[in-house]
């Protein structure tokens, strides 16, 4: 049986309230501090806005402006919270105790700009407060009259939580993006192809950022808000010779989807224009169609492994705990749902393996004959399930690694395996996980499934782990897969599995760690220090990781100081290595195909050579000024004939179930009277609803 840790609160989001009361100042103020002669007469008034990044003081004056600041209150004293909508994304408050329990709260409320009132009695059970949707980046503490405490400190206390690592520098590369969540090189083009949220996707080369898209699907988009968008891009492994590639984006919800459900989900094939420039959108070709309950977890990773087979990751459905309308029944009683770890109703909460050079059904794809449940109980595409939300995923050395997004207290990598469960929602990485209550979880749970359940499956550990915090430092929210380092440019870094976490606490600082593989366990790893930066982290919302045929690695980033920008990672200045990276490692490693690598470009204009390995000084660095982007005169009109879901193109249903109710994401109901907890999604997106937003706006959108 795996062993939860209800009580380790130091390893998860709750917090002691006392060990934040020494890190917090006093905020006296008057109408909120009462007196320390009595009590006051009147109801003292706080006010705050709510956004996904997290809570923002107004007043009074002493917590105006801070992100998440501390309340501090006096016992018995009534106090009336007034909070503004900020992001128009389902938001509530709510008040907890030292073990997480709910002592007061509201309804989930999400129009943007509407405010929403909470009067109390403060009590000194009373500990934190959270939104309890977004509880990983809203969160507060609560104190009480002078009440401080003195930490005596040890050296190995003041040991950081997660250790340093080398320094390498962001050298950047291309900007103007609004939101980069995709990378891709093929191998032998000398081209790198970098997709934008909105729906574009853009060419880099040695000489710049080129202004027009080499392809612009905005118009077959679902409105951008959460987590949809364009989301993901990969290209045939002989895409020198027959043009093609492939695209994950949210299109509006199709005509034979269930009404209530959000939109669906698109992997579609595309193929370039006769010289190789750019991509005729009337030459997509639907392979799948997958219907999502909420616009939240839609994974949306593509990537060819070494067996020339195309994977696909899908999220659960978007509602919290995987549960709810659109989440199938499973085998574990002990859980409400759900998706991840169905494989009969849909192909939620699962990596996808198709072969796109086939036919197979009727579908425009064929089975690999080898899939896991090719002749048993269960849906043919799959090939590995139990995900909550694997937002990036890629090959490295021939085996592919998952990042899969926690929801309030866990992030996990995992190297995946054909037929492997990764236990989602029995555990969040290697805890238990509960849905009646996902501060109090099970002390136990299995770790595996029932003999009869496709023969008692092992649930299969993360090779990477961490908790959103512990000892009061911030380790992340959302993390974000990456790739085995190859090369040899950047000392220190070679042989380590470079992955990230965008943000430390929902606001724009990011993280770049790097992993030591072993053939067992849990691995250890450090934080990459950045050159250049004050913080030394990341100084902006880390979206994605890319690598490129080279093997160097690139870091794509929105908001914050860096903006949306493409940055290559290099060796921080004065310590590069004595070699240069260049021929340590050819194109078959950093593209997980096992063909030999095209020699020539598809594009005649094209330079054939990759970039120079690990200078970060190769080519020009661009930012997009202008593009279809911003195009105000565009309007949403929903995706055309040629990618609806057709008798010739089938759309594989999403549901397994009708869906009633609230499908927002929001985590709750209007009414309040129940309200489920919810972590950030896959955070990147979500955590961006600001940018994104922005984007839905430019587009000539309504938000």
């Amino acid at each position: 049986m795996t062993r939860g840790n209800a009580n380790d609160r130091d390893d998860g989001v709750w917090l002691s309230r006392r060990r934040l009361l020494g890190a917090t100042g006093a905020l006296a103020g008057a109408g909120y501090l009462a007196s320390a002669g009595g009590r006051a007469q009147t109801t003292s008034t706080i006010e705050l806005g709510g956004e996904i990044a997290g809570w923002r003081g107004r007043s009074p004056e002493e917590i105006a402006d801070e992100t998440n600041p501390t309340l501090r209150l006096e016992a018995g004293q009534e106090y009336r919270v007034t909070w503004t909508n900020l992001d128009g994304f389902g938001h509530n408050i709510a008040l907890l105790d030292d073990d997480g329990g709910v002592l007061e709260r509201t309804s989930v409320m999400s129009e943007e700009g509407e405010s929403q009132s909470l009067t109390f009695t403060a009590s000194e059970a009373m500990a934190e407060y959270v939104c309890e949707p977004h509880e990983g980046s809203m969160r507060g503490t609560i104190s009480f009259g002078n009440e401080t405490v003195t930490e005596t400190t040890t050296e190995s206390d003041s040991d950081p939580v997660v250790p340093e690592g080398p320094t390498v520098a962001l050298d950047r590369i291309a900007g103007g993006f609004e939101v980069p969540t995709d990378f891709a090189a093929p191998p032998g083009d000398g081209r790198r192809f970098v997709l934008d949220l909105p729906g574009q996707v853009y060419v880099h080369t040695d000489d710049g950022l080129r202004e027009e898209p080499f392809l612009d699907v905005g118009d077959r988009l679902a409105e951008l808000t959460a987590e949809r968008g364009l989301l993901g891009i990969a290209f045939h492994p002989e895409f020198a010779d027959n043009g093609r590639f492939y695209l994950r984006y949210s299109a509006p919800l199709a005509d034979d989807a269930p009404a209530e459900f959000s939109h669906t989900e698109v992997l579609a094939e595309f193929t370039v224009n006769e010289d190789g420039t750019g991509t005729d959108p009337d030459s997509e070709r639907v392979l799948l169609a997958i219907d999502e309950p909420t616009p939240y977890h839609n994974g949306g990773a593509i990537t060819f492994g070494p067996d020339g087979y195309l994977y696909a990751s899908y999220g659960d459905g978007g509602s919290p705990k995987d549960m709810g309308p659109g989440h199938a029944e499973d085998w574990y009683d002990a859980n409400g749902g759900g998706n991840g770890q169905d494989v009969t109703e849909n192909l939620l909460g699962s990596v996808l393996r198709i072969d796109v050079d086939g036919e197979s059904d009727g579908n425009p794809y064929a089975i690999p004959e080898d899939n896991p449940l090719v002749g048993q109980e269960g849906l043919d595409e799959h090939f590995a399930w139990g995900f909550r939300n694997p937002w990036r995923m890629g090959f490295s050395n021939g085996e592919l690694y998952v990042a899969d997004v926690g929801q309030s207290r866990y992030e996990e990598v995992n190297r995946v395996v054909k037929g492997g469960n990764y236990g989602w929602n029995v555990r969040e990485g290697t805890h238990c996980f509960g849905t009646e209550n996902v501060s109090d979880v099970p002390e136990e749970c299995p770790d595996s499934t029932p003999p009869d359940v496709r023969g008692g499956e092992p649930l299969r550990d993360p090779v990477v782990e961490y908790p959103h915090q512990r000892d009061g430092e911030f380790i992340g929210i959302s993390v974000v897969g990456g790739y085995i380092y190859g090369n040899d440019a950047i000392p220190g870094l070679e042989g380590k599995y470079v992955f990230g976490d965008y943000s430390q606490k929902g606001n724009p600082r990011g993280s770049l760690f790097a992993a030591t593989p072993t053939e067992d366990g849990q691995w250890d790893f450090s934080e990459l220090r950045i050159a250049g930066a004050e913080s030394g982290a990341v100084e902006g919302y880390l979206i994605a990781i890319g690598r490129d045929e080279t093997g160097d690695l690139y870091a794509l980033t929105s908001a914050g100081d860096l903006g949306g920008a493409v940055h290559r990672i290099t060796a921080a200045e004065g310590e590069a290595a004595s070699s240069t990276a260049a021929g340590t490692q050819n194109a078959t490693a950093a593209t997980g195909s096992t063909g030999t690598a095209p020699t020539s470009s598809t594009a005649g204009t094209a330079s054939t050579a990759g970039p120079t390995t690990g200078s970060g000084t190769t080519g020009a660095v661009t930012d997009r000024r202008t593009s279809a982007a911003t195009d105000t005169s565009r309007t949403a009109t929903g995706r055309g004939t040629s990618t609806g879901a057709t008798a010739s193109n089938p759309r594989t249903d999403g549901s397994g179930a009708s869906a009633t109710g609230d499908t927002n994401g929001s985590g709750g109901n209007a009414s309040g009277d129940t309200t489920a907890t919810d972590g950030p999604g896959f955070g990147v997106l979500a955590a961006l609803a600001g940018v994104a937003g922005l984007a839905a706006r430019r587009l000539g959108r309504d938000k």
